[in-house]
């Protein structure tokens, strides 16, 4: 093994490298998503030596934009777009939708960008306790996040027929339509697939927006770098030690020193990561309370062209329902991926498929109350199972009749909804009535892009894994930075809202670092 990683490029391949390594540093960040690479350059930038290590590969940007969409499933998808969710009881099966590489999920985002709103984080202080998680006190985090992502808001010429179509049919219906803010800048060409990277790069993913500051000022990227334990001295963390994922197989085994170590393997991982390091099992929440934002979408026929892929993926929403926990939003994404979705078999598919062109898309997800928890799977993923709350049930359904009653508003002819087994529906009164009938919970089609809070914060022990600087309970040094850590539901996309919180924990961490260090010395 040698003392020193055996490349002088600033990303390293570690499938490439023939031999393990030993180093030292002052923080090491193990993940490069939007917890790991933002509290990675932020700590970069202030003097810190920081290594990052990502279990993915690296695609440098002008090689991922030129994917196709199969291709970045392929490539850049966790279980190449197979990760599902085994739904307990009346839960449907979800689909859960993560990245995997230099940049996390980061990379498969739509780019929308949300604050907290402000009675979460009221619910936050005043039911929790979480005095230090107000919205006023992560204002400055806020802004500092927009700014190096470049937010803005979609403009109306941006927006595809298809969006325009379900905002007809909401205007008809009184429900307020809003647009939406992405990390795009003003670069955004309408390729609709930013699921899938972005052709025209003007996705701000971490990859591009943060990591090269943290190169800039000495980070160390190592991807194909599995963590498999944190180490542990004198009773606080000390380094991780891991192993390389060979190309052919071959494994190399690698440690890294450090006083502080920040685990930002997301949601699903963190909590096994922590585990196998014998932290944060005290509380007894470790990897339970799991919320996924549950989400669906309907696709509706037109009797004309809606090419509904010229335009944003995603430029509108609408919280006319937020007091019911359902917030509706626009999307249109790659047409192999809808025509995959559509309903029926052989002749009626191929039909149904010939006339995407003639579809449009709108979607729904709801602020759920958590009921997921991740255990260790028989090989390196997780399983994770949900028991959808009731309430959130019903509010699924009603979302979907929602979306149906807004297309049918706008003149759809038909529209296919993700209830598998289910008719087309022509009519308003047949839409309500799907509402109305008993349908098994597992036959509806179900999505999730953001699951969180499987370490959640808490100012009690008792009641949470870390504490609100970030830093285990248990094991003094051991940071989390990432979805994992939010105490509840949020309701909206979390991508923000994860950096938000990580920033102003980077910069508590920074003032601290030098106590940090001594106490570990």
């Amino acid at each position: 093994m040698n003392r020193e990683i055996a490349s002088s490029e600033p990303i390293v391949d570690g499938r490439n490298l023939q031999v393990g390594f030993d180093e030292a540093c002052d923080v090491v960040v193990i993940g490069s998503g939007s917890g790991g690479a933002v509290m990675a350059t932020l700590l970069a930038e202030a003097g810190r030596r920081v290594i990052v290590l990502e279990e993915g590969p690296y695609y440098r940007p002008a090689d991922y934009q030129r994917f196709l969409p199969s291709e970045a499933v392929r490539k850049i998808f966790r279980e190449a777009g197979m990760a599902t969710v085994f739904g307990v009881g009346q839960t449907p099966i979800i689909s859960m939708m993560m990245g995997r590489g230099v940049g996390g999920s980061s990379l498969v985002t739509g780019g929308v960008c949300f604050r907290i709103p402000g009675e979460v984080h009221h619910h936050w202080t005043r039911d929790l306790g979480l005095s230090d998680l107000g919205e006023r006190h992560l204002e400055e985090a806020y802004e500092s996040v927009e700014k190096r992502l470049t937010v803005r808001e979609v403009p109306e010429a941006m927006r595809s027929d298809s969006t325009r179509l379900f905002v007809k049919g909401a205007q008809a219906l009184g429900i307020e339509m809003k647009p939406i803010h992405r990390n795009t800048g003003d670069d955004c060409e309408g390729n609709a697939r930013c699921n899938f990277t972005c052709p025209a790069g003007a996705k701000r993913s971490v990859d591009v927006s943060y990591l090269p500051s943290a190169l800039k000022h000495g980070t160390r990227v190592v991807a194909d770098a599995l963590v498999e334990r944190v180490l542990v001295e004198r009773g606080r963390a000390a380094g991780v030690e891991g192993r390389l994922l060979g190309s052919e197989g071959t494994s190399h085994r690698f440690r890294i020193r450090a006083p502080v170590v920040v685990a930002a393997c997301g949601t699903l991982h963190t909590p096994l990561l922590l585990s196998a390091s014998g932290v944060g099992r005290q509380s007894g929440v470790l990897g339970r309370n799991i919320t996924l934002h549950p989400a669906a979408r309907v696709v509706a026929r037109f009797d004309h062209a809606v090419n509904g892929w010229n335009g944003a993926l995603q430029s509108v929403y609408s919280d006319t329902f937020a007091d019911d926990g359902i917030k509706l939003v626009g999307v249109y994404t790659a047409v192999n991926v809808l025509a995959a979705a559509l309903p029926g078999v052989g002749p009626a598919l191929r039909r149904r498929a010939r006339a995407l062109q003639n579809s449009a898309v709108f979607g729904a997800m709801i602020h759920d109350e958590g009921g997921g928890q991740v255990r260790s799977g028989l090989g390196r993923e997780p399983m994770l199972t949900y028991e959808m709350a009731p309430r959130d049930l019903a509010r699924l359904r009603r979302s979907i009749t929602v979306l149906c009653e807004m297309a049918l508003a706008a003149g759809a002819r038909e529209v296919y909804t993700p209830v598998f087994g289910f008719q087309p529906l022509k009519n308003m009164d047949e839409a309500r009535a799907m509402e109305r009938a008993s349908i098994d919970a597992r036959r509806i089609e179900c999505m999730s892009f953001h699951p969180l809070g499987s370490a959640r914060v808490s100012n009690d022990a008792r009641r949470g894994v870390v504490d609100q600087n970030g830093e285990s309970f248990e094991l003094p040094g051991l940071f989390v930075a990432d979805g994992s850590i939010l105490p509840t539901s949020i309701g909206v996309n979390s991508q923000v809202p994860i950096m938000a919180m990580t920033t102003r924990l980077a910069w508590r961490l920074d003032e601290r670092f030098a106590r940090l260090a001594h106490s570990a010395a």
